[in-house]
């Protein structure tokens, strides 16, 4: 009987001088996320998930602290438009369109409205959060031409790089900042699953390949790059040269909404003091 109230005690004492010490794997997770992307600009201008296309990527995070973390991801996904489809007859008559795919790295933190922490049962295992991140992602706008898929930015279509464009071809690599907010729920000591919705703001009109206000002088393109070329700055169904071609005092936006699912890269090791 004795030996047995040792042992209590032992076991009582080892029990309050033990810690669980948290470490970088611990804190950190990697995950896959699926979703769609979609994109607001000259070709789509008010349509919320319009042609939008399934996207996919990586995420590592690591948990700062239960307020605070930090995360990373790659995103790889398409956006595409097109005025045929529009509900607006200038838009059908202007009869642009395009489609490119994105690549898209970025870095940020989310910022819990409650302190998030793992463990199963645990009342803080589950929180909403806001993101916010800056990165950047390239793209190539494209669109079918005499049957084929052709890269417009080699094209000038605004006259960009000619004697008579007042820009500089735009480049194919761009800065996004990824804005945010979203629902995140640990699933025992090590999965996490989340949904969040992020808007990209981006810094240029050029992912649809449209910025100017009117179309440029096809002659110039015609003879300074190629008919090609020439045919894809203006493919108007009219074939006005007059027409209104894009809105140059907006930039691009391109949006995705998705799932993560995450796995816990460690444990907390035990501590005795």
């Amino acid at each position: 009987m004795r030996k047995l109230i040792y042992v209590c005690i032992i076991l009582s004492c080892v029990g309050s001088v033990t810690a669980q010490r948290k470490t970088f794997f611990s804190k950190s997770e990697f995950g896959l996320n699926i979703g769609q992307m979609y994109y607001i600009g000259d070709l789509n201008q008010f349509k919320p998930f319009y042609q939008s296309n399934w996207s996919g990527g990586l995420m590592y995070r690591y948990n700062l602290q239960p307020r605070l973390t930090f995360r990373l991801n790659y995103l790889y996904g398409k956006v595409e438009a097109y005025d045929k489809e529009s509900s607006n007859a200038l838009f059908v008559n202007r009869n642009l369109e395009f489609r490119s795919m994105i690549h898209e790295v970025a870095a940020g933190v989310e910022f819990h409205y409650v302190p998030f922490t793992f463990g199963k049962g645990n009342k803080n295992a589950g929180t909403a959060y806001l993101m916010a991140q800056i990165g950047g992602f390239h793209m190539d706008p494209k669109a079918m031409y005499n049957g084929e898929l052709v890269s417009l930015q080699p094209m000038s279509t605004e006259g960009q790089g000619t004697s008579i464009g007042t820009r500089n071809p735009y480049k194919l690599y761009q800065i996004c900042m990824p804005l945010g907010m979203g629902v995140k729920l640990a699933i025992g000591n090590k999965l996490t699953v989340n949904f969040d919705l992020a808007i990209r703001k981006t810094f240029t009109d050029y992912l649809d390949d449209v910025g100017s206000l009117t179309y440029a002088n096809a002659k110039v393109i015609d003879k300074e790059v190629s008919d090609d070329a020439s045919a894809l700055s203006n493919r108007s169904l009219d074939g006005s040269k007059y027409g209104l071609r894009g809105n140059p005092t907006t930039k691009d936006w391109y949006v995705f909404t998705g799932m993560t699912i995450a796995i816990r890269l460690g444990k907390e090791k035990i501590c005795f003091y």
